[in-house]
C-alpha cells in the first residue's frame, strides 16, 4: 500500500537472469511485492498509479521498498542510475524513469522527481530488527552475488541482541543459511530441524549428559539465528514460520533449565530439593515478568525496551535470556561445577529482572514529565 493507503503497483523495468539466493530479480520483487500488499503492474502504458518502478540491474534490501513506498516523487539512484522510484500519478514520468533504467542510463532531469544518491550515506531505522543502518543496494552481477548475500545476510541481523548471536556465530549461521538456500530448504524446514534438536537436548540435560546436551543446543540456537534470517534474505517470512520460531523461543527455555537441574543427580551434583525447587521457581518467574515487562513497555511506548537508551541496547548483549543464561551454564560446567551455575542464573535472572523493572519505571516517570520516549537508533 502507498503512504496514503491506496492500493500500489509495482513494476520490474528490464530482465536479469543473475540469481542471489537462488531467486532471480523478477522473483525477488515479486515476493517483496506480495509482502508489502503491493500488485505487480502491466506496465507504465497501463495507467496502474501510484506505481513503484524497479530496475532489474540492482538488488537492494527491502527497506529501501518500504522507504520508497512512503515517498512519493523520490527517486533511489546508484551512479546517477534509478533503482526504485515511486511514482504518483504522471504517465510521463513513469515512462521517462522506466526507460532509463532499462536502458541503463541515468536519471534524466524530470521536475516531478527527487533523487536520493545512495551514495549519500542515507541511513534509515529498522524498528523490527532494532537498528539504525545504511541498507545495501548493489548492481546485480555474476562477480556480485557474493558480496549481495553476505550484505544481505548482515541486513536482514538484529542490530540489538545477545552477544552470542552478534559476535560468537554470524560467520558460522552464515554459510548455513546459504547452504540452506542453496538446497532449498525452507526457513520452517531449519526450525523444524532445530526444534528436534532442541527437545534432544532437554533429554540429555534430563539424564546429565551436558556436554553433549550443550553440543545439540549450541546447534539449536545457530540454527534458530538462520531460519530467520534464511527467511528474511529469500522473503520467505510467513505468519506461521514467525509464530512457530518464535513459539518455540518463548516456551522451551524454562524446560531446559529444569531438565539441567533433573540431571545433576545423574551428574553427581544434586540440589536438594527444596533449593532446586526455589531455584527452579526463581528462574522461570524471573522470565516471565522480563517478558511482561518487555510487553508492557512496547504497549506503552510502541517500541523495545532494548532500544530506548544505548544501556538498554548494551544490557541486551547478556540479560538473563537463553542464550547468556547457556553461557554462564557453559561457564560452571566446565570447572565440573554445574550445579553452581544454575544458582549463577538464578541470582543473574534477579538482577535483570530488577534492571528492567527499574528502567520501565523511568520510562513510566520520564513520561509523565513530558519528555518524550523515544528509541536512541530513530
Amino acid at each position: 500500500m502507498s503512504e496514503d493507503g491506496r492500493k500500489a503497483f509495482i513494476l520490474l523495468c528490464g530482465e536479469n537472469p543473475v540469481k542471489a539466493w537462488g531467486i532471480t530479480a523478477r522473483e525477488r520483487v515479486r515476493r517483496m511485492a506480495a509482502a508489502s500488499g503491493l500488485v505487480m503492474a502491466g506496465d507504465v502504458g497501463d495507467g496502474q498509479f501510484p506505481l513503484i518502478l524497479v530496475n532489474a540491474a540492482f538488488a537492494f534490501d527491502p527497506s529501501w521498498l518500504r522507504y520508497i513506498l512512503s515517498n512519493p516523487g523520490h527517486v533511489i539512484t546508484f551512479e546517477g542510475r534509478p533503482v526504485l522510484a515511486h511514482v504518483a500519478a504522471d504517465p510521463a514520468t513513469a515512462n521517462a524513469i522506466a526507460s532509463a533504467m532499462r536502458g541503463g542510463k541515468p536519471l534524466p532531469d524530470l521536475p516531478d522527481a527527487t533523487a536520493l544518491a545512495f551514495e549519500s550515506g542515507v541511513e534509515l531505522y529498522n524498528s523490527e530488527l532494532r537498528k539504525k543502518e545504511r541498507p545495501f543496494l548493489l548492481p546485480l552481477t555474476l562477480e556480485n552475488v557474493p558480496e549481495i548475500e553476505r550484505a544481505s545476510y548482515k541486513g536482514a541481523y538484529k542490530g540489538v541482541t545477545d552477544f552470542l548471536t552478534k559476535y560468537v556465530w554470524p560467520e558460522l549461521a552464515f554459510h548455513i543459511t546459504r547452504f540452506a538456500a542453496w538446497i532449498g530448504l525452507p526457513p520452517n524446514g531449519v526450525t523444524a530441524v532445530g526444534a528436534v534438536l532442541c527437545v534432544a537436548a532437554t533429554v540429555l540435560f534430563f539424564e546429565g549428559q551436558y556436554w553433549l546436551g550443550l553440543a545439540l543446543g549450541f546447534i539449536f540456537m545457530v540454527l534458530d539465528t538462520v531460519d530467520g534470517k534464511l527467511a528474511r534474505c529469500t522473503i520467505t517470512s510467513s505468519k506461521w514460520g514467525n509464530i512457530f520460531d518464535h513459539g518455540i523461543d518463548l516456551i522451551h527455555p524454562p524446560f531446559w533449565w529444569w531438565a539441567w537441574g533433573a540431571g545433576l543427580s545423574a551428574y553427581g551434583r544434586l540440589i536438594p530439593q527444596e533449593a532446586f525447587i526455589a531455584i527452579l521457581a526463581v528462574i522461570v518467574i524471573g522470565y516471565i515478568l522480563q517478558r511482561i515487562i518487555e510487553g508492557v513497555f512496547i504497549r506503552a511506548y510502541g517500541m523495545h525496551i532494548h532500544v530506548w537508551r544505548p544501556a538498554d541496547s548494551h544490557f541486551r548483549l547478556v540479560t538473563a535470556r537463553r542464550n547468556p543464561n547457556m553461557a554462564i551454564l557453559f561457564a560452571f560446567l566446565l570447572i565440573g561445577r554445574p550445579d553452581l551455575g544454575l544458582y549463577a542464573v538464578a541470582i543473574w535472572t534477579v538482577l535483570s529482572l530488577l534492571f528492567h523493572a527499574a528502567r520501565l519505571a523511568q520510562a513510566w516517570a520520564d513520561n509523565r514529565a513530558g519528555k518524550s520516549i523515544e528509541s536512541w537508533l530513530t
